[in-house]
């Protein structure tokens, strides 16, 4: 290389920028020369002089004089003493360092030092592949499968235990009077203690229980003794005696608990009351299987009928469960129920008699069904109970029964009379 365009001395005496010397590089006057030109000089930056670095360094070098470098070889370099390369020997001078990058790039060629700031990567890393690709708009979304309808319980648990309750009805029913009168007492008193437990965990108010079902219990007893006086006057001892019991227990929340005790005793028993006044006819087991085959017929037709082909709501923000086309299908089978049972089961009744009570009742077991789903909705319960495996507790199988009773005694009382 001509040294004459980096400046160098072209004759004694003139001092100039020549190299390192036992005392280090020295920065002279500007040099001068035929090959020298002031504009060039402008364009032109002295090249630095890198000095021969030994083949070794570091600690171990030190009773040889060798000198270290202070700093970085260039400006933008910024080194780490904690790096530590391949082979696991610290970075303890720069000179071993540069030796390292130097080896690492001669055999892998695409690496980078990613110290050097103006050195940017030739290539971006591969993007990472979402697991889950959503997949596109405007690709075809697969179809759902087809669900099977659900009936919302156990069908075998419910016509077991459906047909075992039937069989201890009928057989008290035609056989012994007396024990019908009894399990209509028993399902009172379980209802009743149903109702007033679930008003105590979900509202906090205590209905009393031991007047309520004591007083059921007789208010059956005397309906079907004395007949309708006798129920009313139960009815009203019954309500006093909640009253009074009521009274022994701090007054906070008196008024609550008396209300619910009240309504206990006329929503369970007393209606209940007119299933044991219909058994006092001569034809009375037959008027109670009339009542009690239209309202499982009408609940069994709404159920059916809604299942397979409800689709319109009929009471959605209290049981979205029922449907109008189920309400249609309960109205058509207690109808056609209703015309057999008053032509072949009611002495003196006709055919036509029997769709209007059988729409009677189609309509009192659903309003039934609502009463009792609207409590349960707010109690913020599914179920009264547990004790009827398929079909929850007692007063979730009364509450189409005990609105339904007062309507098929009166108009068994209008059609036929109360004989």
């Amino acid at each position: 290389m001509d040294n004459s365009s980096w400046g160098a001395p072209t004759g004694p005496g003139q001092t100039g920028y020549w190299g390192p010397t036992e005392h280090g590089p020295v920065q002279g006057a500007a040099p001068a020369g035929p090959a020298y030109d002031a504009q060039q000089a402008q364009h032109t930056r002295p090249m630095p002089i890198v000095p021969d670095l030994p083949a070794y360094g570091g600690d171990q070098d030190e009773d040889r004089g060798t000198a270290r470098l202070g700093g970085p070889l260039f400006r933008d370099q910024m080194y780490r003493d904690d790096q530590t390369p391949r082979d696991g020997r610290p970075y303890r001078d720069e000179p071993y360092r540069d030796q390292m990058l130097h080896d690492q790039m001669l055999h892998d060629p695409t690496s980078r030092d990613p110290m050097f700031r103006d050195e940017t990567p030739s290539a971006q890393p591969p993007a990472a592949v979402p697991q889950n690709p959503e997949p596109m708009p405007d690709a075809p979304q697969p179809a759902p499968a087809p669900q099977k309808k659900n009936a919302g319980r156990d069908l075998g648990a419910a016509i077991g235990v459906g047909v075992g309750l039937g069989a201890v009805i009928l057989a008290s029913l035609f056989f012994v009077k007396a024990a019908f009168i009894g399990v209509i007492a028993v399902a009172v008193v379980v209802g009743l203690w149903e109702l007033t437990r679930r008003l105590d965990e979900r509202k906090g108010i205590k209905a009393p229980l031991v007047p309520l079902a004591v007083g059921g219990a007789a208010m059956v007893v005397a309906g079907y003794v004395r007949g309708a006086e006798g129920a009313w006057v139960a009815m009203a001892l019954t309500a006093l005696a909640v009253l009074v019991w009521r009274m022994t227990e701090p007054p906070e929340g008196y008024l609550k608990d008396v209300t619910a005790g009240v309504f206990a005793a006329f929503y369970v028993p007393f209606l209940a009351t007119f299933v044991a006044m219909l058994l006092t006819a001569d034809d009375g087991p037959q008027r109670v299987l009339t009542f009690l085959l239209l309202t499982v017929v009408s609940d069994t037709g709404a159920y059916a009928i809604g299942w397979r082909f409800g689709s319109h709501k009929l009471a959605p923000r209290i049981s979205p469960g029922k449907t109008r086309e189920g309400l249609l299908g309960a109205v058509a089978f207690a109808m056609v129920a209703g015309a057999l049972c008053m032509e072949f089961l009611i002495d003196g009744g006709a055919w036509w008699q029997g769709l209007l009570l059988g729409l009677a009742v189609a309509a009192s077991a659903t309003l039934g069904d609502l009463g009792e789903s609207m409590i349960k909705r707010d109690l913020g319960i599914k179920d009264m109970g547990t004790l009827l495996p398929g079909h929850g507790g007692i007063m979730d199988r009364l509450d189409s029964l005990l609105p339904t009773a007062p309507v098929v005694w009166l108009l068994m009382v209008v059609f036929v009379g109360s004989g």
